[in-house]
């Protein structure tokens, strides 16, 4: 029934593309190539929203703002402030890697990153790049990038300052302010912001000797702050300090553990400066962290995990002339782990070189090649390359393909947890091919992709027959294939975006479907502006997944509907209401595991 309604939902937006439309994405983007490049000129897929796109869409979290994406599948345990897993086009979701103003961030024990953590309010800019990245950043970018950009605030003399407040259901509430601007040839901003929630009931009761029966609110709280310092020479020289700290605590039900306390914070400075008339350099240092102490039932503090990444980076852009560009630089990282857990190692280095060529030939075809190699203190080297090319052709007409391969390290728990890591594992490694073509043109823009990839030595739980015990082997296969879509227009005022994920994620070993990946996925967004007042419609339908890797435990497709609001008072304040799952569809991503009912919001805005 639900793959009916999936297609018959699927068929009727494809008959109304005409009356389709796709919000324009910034012209530039960084992700891509490590330094500032048109959207056009690059066969990489790709999107990205701006502070604007936060605040129109009303976004409160940074899987909120995700959900729906194209090639984004979100699988959330519970509500605000629970544990939030990635897939990036079918990938395992530590096989994407996050960057906080280019400092790599994460958990060096899971491998992957506290989405439900990173505070929205603090956030100025996201660029999702799909596809393998590991010729530019190294290890985890077998699925893609998310880079995330903090507030940077105004550039005007006049500081700028921003208020927000407002409240909605399960006690939830947010209050965010921040100040920005410049002197002379100095900028800064600061911010900070406070997010909470009672809560719903994470998780429904389930059998067993280790099951859970916890009918309780389980709340969050998260308490953040910004600040970004830069000063520009009058040799054109750069400066800049940046600051990202975040903390609070998420409730959720387990038997062993139900409260966490957790710490994420980004610190770093970068500095730039011409070192001839074709040549910038630019040299960053940085530091994150991801702490987080568990408790079990009762407040008994139980466990301690936290991370410590440090990072340095050199990047040369050299112009070879106006249709090359190159790109050399080099990284250098070194994770640490501290925890209740006696690891059998506690830090490891990664090292890596890389260049990047951007080129133009005849006028409207473009390429883009990159090459890096790694060396890793725990597994050794690893040597990856990426080749696009895209031809601008007339018509608005652009064809594009690309290849490239990537891998991902293992991390501290597979290599060193006590009982389980295995010190021999190997990186996990994929190839990647991808095709497509776009159109932009006067009343409708599009795009449609097609892309492979196989993914070898996946690391996997190998359980002893003898002993019962479970370690860590290279022993996992995949194949991923999968069509993404988006087209639109502006018409009559009414702005539209329609983006189709389809997917086919198999394990090559069993032929099963790989967990927690939705086959099918459509979003679609209308929003609209009447002289002082914005209105805005979400539809988001997901396909059903299956919850084990061997297929047994189904979790069913779902349809949502939001709907949101906005009336400008004047120039300065704003009033803005969203409702929530309309429909008050009760579904699971995580089996067992409640999502929010149909529940509102509503916020006051200040803005000089």
């Amino acid at each position: 029934m639900q793959k009916i309604i999936f297609s018959s939902l699927l068929l009727s937006s494809l008959n109304s593309f005409a009356e389709q439309a796709t919000q324009a994405l910034p012209n530039m983007v960084v992700t891509a190539t490590r330094t500032e490049t048109a959207k056009n000129q690059l066969s990489a897929a790709m999107t990205v929203y701006t502070r604007k796109d936060i605040d129109r869409l009303q976004a409160k979290t940074l899987p909120e703002l995700l959900s729906g994406s194209t090639g984004i599948d979100i699988v959330q345990s519970g509500g605000y402030g629970k544990d939030t897993n990635i897939y990036m086009r079918g990938t395992n979701s530590d096989h994407v890697l996050v960057l906080v103003d280019g400092i790599k961030f994460g958990s060096v024990t899971s491998g992957t990153s506290p989405f439900q953590f990173i505070p929205l309010d603090q956030v100025e800019r996201v660029e999702i790049i799909r596809g393998p990245q590991s010729s530019l950043y190294g290890s985890e970018a077998i699925g893609g990038v998310i880079q995330i950009f903090t507030r940077k605030g105004s550039q005007e003399d006049k500081p700028t300052v921003t208020l927000d407040a407002g409240g909605g259901s399960y006690d939830s509430y947010r209050v965010a302010g921040t100040v920005s601007g410049k002197w002379q040839n100095s900028w800064y901003s600061l911010g900070s912001s406070q997010f909470g929630s009672q809560g719903f009931d994470a998780r429904q009761p389930t059998p067993g000797r280790f099951g859970v029966n916890q009918p309780d609110k389980d709340g969050y709280l998260n308490t953040a702050v910004n600040a970004r310092l830069g000063h520009r020479f009058d040799n054109n020289a750069e400066v800049e300090a940046f600051f990202m700290h975040a903390e609070g605590k998420t409730e959720y039900d387990g038997s062993f553990q139900d409260k966490t306390e957790f710490v994420n914070q980004v610190v770093g400075i970068t500095g730039s400066m011409d070192m001839l008339d074709n040549w910038r350099s630019i040299l960053r240092f940085g530091q994150s962290r991801d702490n987080a102490d568990s408790f079990a039932p009762g407040g008994v503090f139980s466990s301690q995990f936290d991370s410590t990444r440090w990072n340095a980076s050199w990047l040369n852009e050299v112009a070879l002339s106006d249709a090359h560009q190159l790109v050399i630089g080099t990284d250098y990282r070194l994770d640490e782990v501290d925890s209740t857990e006696a690891y059998r190692e506690t830090s490891r280095y990664d090292a890596g070189i890389f260049a990047e060529l951007h080129s133009r030939f005849f006028d409207d075809h473009f390429i883009n090649a990159s090459l890096r190699g790694d060396k890793n203190e725990a597994f050794g080297e690893q040597v990856t390359g990426n080749f696009g090319w895209r031809y601008n052709a007339g018509y608005g007409i652009s064809p594009f393909a690309s290849f490239g391969n990537a891998f991902k390290a293992p991390t501290f728990n597979q290599l060193y947890y006590p009982g389980f890591g295995n010190p021999n594992l190997k990186a996990e490694q994929s190839t990647s091919f991808e095709a497509g073509v776009s159109g932009d043109h006067e009343i409708l823009q599009w795009e449609l992709r097609a892309y492979h990839t196989n993914i070898d030595n996946l690391i996997i739980a190998v359980t002893n027959p003898t002993t019962f015990l479970s370690s860590a082997e290279n022993v996992g296969k995949a194949q991923i294939d999968g069509l993404e879509a988006e087209i639109g227009t502006q018409i009559m005022g009414w702005t539209n975006k329609l983006n189709m994920s389809l997917l086919s994620p198999k394990n090559r070993v069993t032929n099963a479907r790989l967990a927690r990946r939705a086959e099918q996925s459509l979003s679609y967004d209308l929003s609209r502006t009447f002289g002082q007042f914005d209105v805005g419609a979400k539809v988001l339908a997901q396909g059903d997944r299956f919850d084990d890797t061997l297929n047994k435990t189904k979790v069913g497709g779902y349809v949502t509907v939001d709907l949101r609001s906005a009336y400008h008072l004047n120039k300065n304040w704003m009033l803005s209401a969203n409702l929530n799952n309309l429909l008050d569809k009760n579904y699971q991503t995580v089996n067992t595991y409640n999502s929010a009912d149909r529940n509102f919001f509503l916020s006051i805005h200040y803005n000089n």
